[in-house]
């Protein structure tokens, strides 16, 4: 091949765009709401996740594409496409998925509900006892903590927060100061609730429920007496979340996050919500104030805050409409962890596996008198964490506890600054990881004095130190007493608390250093073994994938004739199904009960077979720009229990599982004639939790 001749497999058209692939996952979350085996609340639950998943896109991956387009900071992604040409798809797509939501609301879900006895009562079908109930209810709960603003030169446009719930009002008349009143913006406080449950006894019924801007757009004329209210809307607006600090230029990163997260809920808007019929000027006004093109604006056929209506889920006690309840399976032997962990690994398998081994490893560390030292790293805790009261007692009690708390962990900002507070606050050596590099490993590692010597116990995992999430997160982790795990554990926790230069480790791969290069050499070990005619076979799930080197390798890896499928829950990047180029490479998306999380890597290896799990997707932020941990089951039996339970079952689904096609479009898989139904969550369910 000429060197100077243009590589074919950095063709544009062998992409999809990230952000557009990312936007599909959330018709993929709609579809669960649609469809009528899943019970009838967990569909609600779908559907506000879409919702709210659309917030999270419009605040942080739009918002990215906007900055690359304002400032041209980003490189050209794989797929070639401008900055300006993605956000005008990004509208698109986006509108024709907020139709959906809303039409699934609307002609679907809450007709739903009404017939199983939960009501969500629109404004027009208020009974007049219903209506006398809720007008007291405003004068008595609402008006007193609203501050509506009249729009005049004394009183320009106000800050409009991010994602709050706004009502513009349009006035006609005179005010008590003769003012000739126009347009007025109420605002809703947060400390509000955005769904009002009416009493049994008022509305006849014991779901009954209205919502916040529902109440608020049929009593706003009692805010202006005197005055004609000729019309009240609501609106949103989406704005960016996505928090800029040049960490090379502050002294202290905790201060500078503070001074961000101040501002962060009036960055520049991305997306304007607003009712169907509001007026065509009054859109313009909004759309000139929030600086927003016409394909911005969002015209709403409801409420424009539809993901509150997870309240109602929460609210309504009503098990036949929900998921049945399950019992994660408990760790014989955990109330004594250092002895079971000391005869071999263990392998936890959330949320099947219950999360209670991982506390109680913290919990007995801190407590055992042979433990000298606590090391972890947290990204998401939780609120009211088990994990931070386990650290604080561990200080307490004269062991040497350091804790890698990442301040930059998107959302959590806050969170995790009382957090860090908190662990010094109790005598904790806490640590703000790497400069420009955010650390997403999860590592957990305890030091405790056996006899003469001193044995490393250690924890690695897929998902975050979150005891919620892992109840509805899909993750694998690791307890080991290994030695050599231990001591590459040990030398990463120095390099991030200290300035260890670039260290070598026997076990785990590494981001930024060793994980990108570690994938792509075994992708071309499995490369060279098709050449040579051997088989080669990869299998690696994870959540998005997009770096370029990684793709392309695959590409060049199924021209050799390598067999490859990958699980990707969201983003997807690569092209499957090319004819010469991909035509090897299988790509499915699992979108079921529990959010798939874990990440997992196999490689056939000729019959050697390497697994790998680890903290990171196939991204380039995750694989070149932060820290990441990868880790090997070295176990047989658990590696085996691992490759089937996450990898080989969920190659069998055929009841949850969508498959992406060469169009970039995916299809839905179901059970042909000579097939039983199988969802790989409900397996797992049924074997490990009974």
């Amino acid at each position: 091949m000429d060197p100077a001749a243009p590589d074919p497999l950095r063709d544009p058209t062998l992409y999809f765009n990230r952000e557009l692939s990312q936007l599909d996952f959330n018709f993929r979350v709609l579809a669960q709401a649609m469809d009528e085996s899943v019970p009838l609340l967990e569909r609600l639950r779908y559907l506000c996740i879409s919702c709210t998943n659309l917030d999270e896109f419009f605040e942080i991956r739009a918002a990215t594409v906007r900055h690359a387009q304002d400032f041209g900071t980003v490189p050209t992604p794989p797929d070639g496409l401008a900055p300006a040409t993605v956000l005008k798809r990004i509208h698109e797509r986006a509108a024709e998925l907020v139709e959906a939501q809303y039409r699934c609301w609307n002609e679907v879900l809450r007709p739903g509900l009404t017939e199983n006895g939960v009501r969500v009562l629109a404004r027009g079908s208020w009974s007049a006892r219903q209506t006398r109930w809720l007008r007291a209810y405003f004068r008595d709960e609402i008006m007193p903590v609203l501050s509506p603003l009249g729009l005049d030169p004394a009183h320009p446009f106000p800050k409009i927060l991010n994602k709050s719930l706004n009502i513009v009002v349009v006035l006609k008349g005179r005010d008590a100061f003769g003012r000739v009143g126009n347009l007025a913006i109420v605002r809703a406080p947060r400390s509000l609730p955005r769904i009002i449950q009416l009493p049994e006894k008022v509305s006849g019924g014991e779901h009954d429920f209205v919502f916040l801007s529902a109440v608020l757009s049929e009593f706003v004329h009692e805010l202006f007496p005197g005055m004609e209210v000729k019309g009240a809307y609501q609106f949103r607006v989406t704005r960016n979340s996505e928090l800029i600090v040049d960490e090379d230029e502050v002294e202290n990163l905790a201060l500078a996050l503070r001074d961000e997260l101040a501002g962060r809920g009036y960055l520049r808007a991305m997306r304007l919500e607003i009712a169907a019929d509001c007026p065509a000027a009054i859109v313009r006004t909004l759309l000139q104030n929030f600086d927003l093109p016409e394909n911005a604006v969002y015209r709403i056929d409801g409420p424009v805050n539809l993901n509150r209506v997870i309240q109602v889920y929460d609210l309504v006690q009503r098990p036949d409409l929900k998921f049945a309840p399950f019992q994660p399976r408990a760790l014989k032997g955990s109330d004594a962890i250092f002895d079971l962990v000391a005869r071999g690994d263990v392998l936890l398998h959330h949320p099947f596996d219950a999360f209670s081994p991982v506390l109680e490893l913290i919990k007995q560390a801190a407590e055992d008198p042979n433990v000298l030292a606590i090391k972890q790293t947290l990204y998401r805790t939780g609120a009211d964490s088990p994990i931070v009261e386990h650290l604080v007692q561990a200080a307490r009690n004269g062991k040497d506890v350091t804790v890698v708390v990442e301040l930059r962990a998107r959302f959590d900002e806050e969170a995790n600054l009382g957090l860090a507070d908190r662990l010094q606050e109790a005598g904790v050596q806490v640590v703000y990881g790497v400069v420009g590099f955010k650390t997403h490993a999860k590592m957990l590692l305890v030091v405790r004095r056996e006899g003469r010597k001193l044995r490393r116990y250690v924890h690695l995992g897929t998902g975050n130190y979150h005891s919620g999430t892992a109840r509805v997160y899909t993750d694998i982790g690791l307890i080991s007493a290994d030695p050599d795990i231990g001591n590459d554990v040990h030398l990463i926790f120095q390099q991030l608390s200290g300035l260890a230069p670039a260290i070598s480790l026997r076990r785990l791969l590494q981001s930024p250093f060793t994980l990108h290069a570690g994938i792509l050499e075994r992708i071309a070990r499995e490369t060279a073994h098709a050449e040579a005619g051997r088989p080669g076979r990869i299998i690696a799930k994870m959540n998005a994938l997009n770096e370029p080197q990684v793709m392309r390798a695959l590409y060049a890896a199924s021209q050799a004739g390598v067999q490859i499928d990958l699980i990707v829950r969201g983003a997807c990047s690569l092209r499957p199904g090319v004819p010469g180029v991909s035509d090897n490479i299988r790509v499915r998306s699992i979108v079921g009960r529990f959010l798939e999380h874990h990440r997992v890597y196999w490689f056939g290896n000729d019959g050697d077979p390497d697994l790998l799990c680890s903290s990171a997707d196939w991204l380039e932020r995750n694989l070149l720009r932060r820290v990441e941990c990868c880790f090997p089951i070295l176990d047989p039996a658990l590696a085996a229990r691992v490759k089937e339970e996450a990898l080989d079952n969920y190659l069998a689904d055929n009841s949850n599982a969508w498959e992406l096609r060469e169009d970039g479009v995916y299809r839905k898989l179901a059970p042909d004639e000579d097939s039983l139904p199988h969802s790989a969550q409900t397996f797992l369910l049924a074997r490990l939790c009974g």
